[in-house]
């Protein structure tokens, strides 16, 4: 009859100018889906060229790199008897494109460029690309001859298209399209659309994977259809992770889910499905069959192919399965992880090292570290090959296999306590624990030495010497001897980062690890290049509320047991001294504020887009149990002075990994000012007159 279609997915690991890995990623997931009978095959958004190119789009070697990608795919066999589509930039009359570029057996059949243009927190593509604004309708696009010998084409159709095959009809939807509220896939369906497609460059953030699974299944739901979605995973050069999630929908019920955070390159799901269940579940909706009689129709372009066979009545379709989300503490010990193994394996350095103060900050750091070399050794145990070559790189040794993740952090992760006569004890006693537990090679060392020379240096030149307050030193003083110690900590971290390799006969370097959580950032609670400093950070994107969640994962799962004390001891900088040897300062006293306040205003601030006189209007309700108005007022104008008073730290932020939507990274999600005035006074003086 022809009723069962089988049609593949993928999720790719693809890499922002690394045309000839992209290439092979891209045949690999075709001959997969192949080998698994699907007719046909979608990929991630500009899977071609990679998504994270960003100014290299404006560069006419990325347009012309990526025809010759897409030559080489057009001719190889894997392409054959399959319909492909993939994702890569065109210029069409001097007008730049996001497209899809749909072919089968060395003919071109569409380029669908994108309608709907993803511009808010990470996604900048009105900067690069334009556009498609011609609702249901084509155009002739003159191939460049680089193709036309492959295809025997010189033009094929560009613009708002569908694919009529022999058996069903497809539509494509990029991305941004899905969450827009009037996707494509709305009209298309009623036009006769059975099967809709997505090339996603969808990127992790804490709890955000049900929404997109709900849009999924939504957009089937009302409308009925089959939704197939692709989405690149992995680290592409840049401050995100792309999550995967591929995944296959019928009827608003998942059929096919892939996984979110792996060390697979390619994974590609494959789905047989009934073309009848769609058009039954479509036949007894009158308001959709209402709707459709007087829908404006699409373009179809006639393909003589068919994604069924003549007799498949015996033929098994796949049945709805129930999604399976992370918790945000899986997800803070998956995602992060993942990152670091991409960023390490593709800056071809040897490993990682971590200054460890033994707080919560830099211990769920290393617990992160941690959980990489679970899975990589997870990786290998499941017959990955390309991170078993990967790791036998890092660690040079071409025999490696590894099997104990311990083992293996002991060989690519370096953990080190940098005590003063500022730190106590126990806070030495917890990151030596913790490294033995995880297995890092660690470091004790003191920087008293290097504090006194610098201190000494300035007391030359000056003839004046700095006390702390405690000794009768002036609130300047005391916070430039605090500096000192924490900028020569980030001096020692990248000395010991370069060398402590070469002094144990091993080759390469180490990549600095930072360990600022996203609240601290957003306050300004950091020296300006001390140990926040770094190469990347992996948790600079994360709420401390979320990280002591993360330990309290990490000491059920990992049973590492050092993390209780650790958890339960006050938050502290150590950076002042200590009275009758016992810790005397806590962040959240030098900060003025808790950690739990800083995440409510963090949200309000980025997320609620609210200044000081909205946050003060929406905190008088939010607490009106626990604060009067005029407490309300303080707290406000607190965060707001010394949010302003530090932005300028934000501009050298460390690269951190994005996983929440009120992070105060400077680079492109949240665009501000770094020079502000400081007293708000028009500001202030609304919320006083409230107030009163």
């Amino acid at each position: 009859m022809g009723r069962a279609v089988t049609v593949a997915t993928c999720a790719l690991n693809q890499w922002a100018l690394d045309f000839e890995g992209n290439l092979e990623r891209i045949v690999r997931s075709i001959d997969i889906a192949k080998s698994r009978g699907a007719r046909y095959r979608l990929g991630p958004e500009l899977a071609i060229c990679g998504y994270g190119c960003s100014d290299h789009y404006y560069e006419s070697d990325t347009l012309l790199h990526s025809f010759q990608v897409l030559a080489k795919l057009l001719e190889s066999p894997a392409t054959q008897d399959i319909i492909c589509d993939v994702g890569m930039p065109v210029l069409h009359r001097n007008v730049r494109y996001n497209c899809r570029v749909i072919f089968l057996n060395k003919k071109i059949l569409l380029i669908r460029p994108k309608i709907s243009l993803a511009n808010a927190g990470n996604y900048r593509e009105l900067r690069w690309f334009t556009p498609w604004n011609k609702a249901r309708h084509v155009e002739e696009y003159f191939l460049p001859r680089i193709i036309q010998e492959v295809t025997g084409q010189e033009t094929v159709p560009f613009g708002d298209a569908v694919l009529a095959t022999k058996d069903t009809c497809l539509g494509a939807e990029i991305c941004e399209e899905l969450w827009a509220p009037n996707s494509p896939h709305i009209e298309m369906g009623l036009d006769g659309v059975e099967i809709f497609t997505n090339a996603s460059g969808s990127h992790h953030v804490l709890r955000k994977a049900h929404t997109r699974v709900d849009l999924v299944n939504s957009a089937t739901a009302k409308n009925g259809g089959i939704y197939i979605l692709a989405n690149q995973k992995g680290c592409d050069g840049d401050r995100l992770y792309y999550d995967g999630c591929a995944m296959i929908s019928v009827n608003g019920e998942t059929v096919a889910q892939g996984s979110q955070f792996s060390l697979d390159d390619v994974e590609v799901l494959v789905a047989t499905l009934d073309l009848e269940d769609v058009r039954s579940y479509r036949a007894e909706i009158s308001s959709r069959n209402l709707a459709a009689s007087k829908v404006n129709p699409y373009p179809r372009v006639k393909v003589n192919f068919a994604l069924s066979c003549s007799d498949d009545v015996a033929v098994p379709t796949c049945m709805p399965i129930q999604w399976r989300h992370h918790s945000p503490e899986e997800e803070i010990s998956l995602g992060p992880a993942c990152w670091l193994w991409d960023y390490l394996r593709r800056s071809k350095q040897a490993g990682f090292l971590l200054p460890l103060s033994g707080g919560i900050d830099s211990s769920a750091t290393a617990c992160i570290v941690y959980s990489m070399c679970h899975q990589v050794c997870l990786a290998v145990k499941n017959g990955n090959a390309d991170v078993l070559a990967d790791a036998c790189r890092i660690v040079n040794d071409k025999t490696y296999v590894p099997e104990d993740p311990r083992e293996f952090c002991k060989r690519i992760f370096t953990t080190c306590y940098m005590a003063s006569e500022n730190s106590s004890q126990d806070t030495c006693n917890r990151a030596k624990l913790l490294a033995e537990q995880i297995g890092s090679y660690h470091i004790n060392l003191n920087i008293d030495v290097a504090v006194k020379a610098i201190i000494g240096i300035f007391s030359m030149v000056t003839g004046r010497t700095p006390h702390f307050s405690v000794y009768g030193g002036s609130s300047r003083e005391n916070l430039a001897l605090q500096n000192v110690q924490a900028r020569i900590r980030m001096v020692l971290a990248y000395l010991f980062a370069q060398l402590t390799l070469w002094t144990r006969g091993m080759p390469g370097g180490l990549l600095v690890l930072g360990s600022a959580n996203v609240d601290e950032s957003l306050r300004g609670y950091l020296t300006k290049y001390d140990c926040s400093s770094a190469d990347i950070n992996p948790i600079g994107g994360i709420s401390k509320t979320d990280l002591k969640n993360f330990i309290q994962y990490c000491i059920e799962n990992f049973q590492l047991t050092a993390l209780s004390s650790i958890m339960s001891a006050p938050p502290t900088a150590e950076l002042e001294p200590l009275v009758d040897g016992q810790v005397a300062q806590t962040d959240e006293a030098d900060m003025g504020m808790t950690y739990t306040e800083l995440s409510i205003y963090g949200k309000l601030r980025k997320i609620a887009k609210a200044g000081p006189y909205s946050m003060f209007c929406k905190l008088i309700n939010m607490w009106k149990e626990i604060c009067t108005p005029r407490e309300v007022a303080s707290k406000v104008k607190h965060f707001f002075r010394m949010y302003s008073i530090n932005r300028h730290k934000m501009t050298t932020l460390t690269p951190s990994y994005h996983a929440e939507n009120y992070s105060p990274d400077d680079n492109r999600f949240d665009l501000r000012p770094f020079l502000y005035n400081t007293t708000w006074s028009w500001q202030f003086r609304c919320i006083d007159k409230q107030v009163n």
